[in-house]
């Protein structure tokens, strides 16, 4: 019992209403949205129009790479390109880590060095060779060095409309089941269930368009695949005939390039479909040893992580990806620190009835249903951090 003013804090765990996403995870934890069902557990975002973004930036890390062979003497040095290079870099030759600090950018595809600044001599440089900046340096007394500028990059989505509509006649509602829930529980369940989905779908494998549809404005969102497709396309893996541990972890190291959570460990949830999965447990099983004992009345071996030199996966098989057998042999990594929703305003999942409890709203028909209405889109903030793999066929030794 409580005394004094009844507050939140008061409220049993779990008592309180959920967002439907929320009651998606709790309802049903092993349904056919687990990603979307994660969302309510993740950092969301209001859309304030249909067109939603942020700005990015990427960090610069400047390099030259030779076009021509450079003598040891030589101060001008050809190079494919100039861009993000400034007066005042020392820049470490790869083939025989010399420093050179740069003077001036001649053109686009020219720069005057000073040579061997450091304890390695000047050396002949060829063609082809990177040059990477290790830092700058300035004399005493120096003018203002020339600026560098990252350009934010303007990354949009669209948000997309989402309806599922459940009705059955009034005979329909008053009859009673010998099993079950009620008909007007079962269809409410049922359209609770197209509706987590659809949306679940659209999150994986959506591709943003706008137009026009029926007379009135129409819009469909990017998904992760799509995002990750377009904007770290080195992230999209085909796998062969057998995938063995080596090519697995040469599929999913990129991910571990991106610093997402400086807070947490290197980790990504691995959805994947049932031969997926297999294959993941082929592998391990391929690449260890077990013993069956004496007296055993159970065998086999069930993963559900693993790790790579750079991180761990935790494999979750989706019940959507069974559903045709292409999926069942994809998997898609996510970084959940990178993925996040944006519900336009207050369109976050609107349940409509009509004549329920009594009061007529739809035309005076001799039916009672309901819609569900969400308005939507998906923000990817590092696809770079995500991958995915198609074709997953069968686990080999290696």
């Amino acid at each position: 019992m409580s005394t004094g003013i009844f507050v939140t804090s008061n409220l049993t765990t779990d008592h309180a209403k959920k967002s439907f996403a929320g009651m998606i995870t709790r309802l049903m934890p092993n349904g056919s949205a687990p990603l979307f069902g994660m969302t309510s557990m993740l950092q969301t975002e209001t859309a304030v129009q249909t067109e939603h973004g942020f700005f990015t930036k990427t960090m610069i890390f400047p390099q030259m790479t030779t076009s021509a062979s450079a003598l040891v003497g030589d101060t001008t040095l050809t190079v494919t390109s100039t861009n993000n290079i400034v007066p005042g870099m020392i820049m470490r030759v790869n083939s025989t880590n010399e420093h050179v600090i740069v003077n001036s950018i001649v053109s686009g595809t020219s720069v005057t060095v000073t040579r061997a600044v450091g304890t390695v001599a000047a050396a002949a440089i060829g063609s082809g060779v990177d040059l990477y900046q290790v830092g700058n340096a300035y004399e005493e007394a120096s003018l203002r060095p020339s600026s560098l500028i990252i350009n934010p990059v303007r990354v949009t989505n669209l948000t997309q409309i989402f309806r599922n509509t459940w009705a059955v006649s009034d005979t329909v509602r008053a009859t009673l089941v010998i099993a079950g829930e009620s008909n007007v529980a079962e269809s409410r369940q049922d359209c609770a269930a197209f509706h987590a989905a659809d949306i679940e779908k659209a999150i994986f494998f959506g591709q943003k368009s706008q137009g026009v549809r029926n007379g009135q404005p129409f819009r469909t969102m990017n998904g992760l695949i799509n995002e990750i497709t377009v904007n770290a396309a080195g992230n999209v893996s085909t796998a062969g005939a057998t995938t063995n541990f080596t090519q697995l972890e040469g599929f999913l190291d990129k991910v571990f390039d991106q610093t997402t959570d400086p807070k947490g460990a290197n980790e990504r949830v691995l959805f994947t479909g049932g031969q997926g999965k297999r294959v993941f447990n082929a592998i391990g099983r391929l690449n260890g040893t077990y013993q069956l004992m004496d007296g055993q009345t159970s065998y086999g071996l069930q993963f559900s992580t693993f790790k790579t030199a750079r991180g761990t996966f935790r494999v979750i098989e989706h019940p959507l990806f069974n559903t045709n057998t292409t999926w069942a042999k994809m998997a898609v990594a996510v970084d959940l620190p990178t993925f996040r929703v944006a519900y336009l305003g207050d369109r976050k999942t609107q349940n409509k009835e009509f004549n329920q409890n009594n009061v007529p709203s739809d035309n005076g028909i001799d039916a009672v249903g309901g819609t569900l209405t969400t308005e939507m889109t998906t923000c990817v903030k590092n696809p770079a951090a995500n991958a995915v793999i198609y074709n997953l066929t069968a686990g080999a030794l290696g």
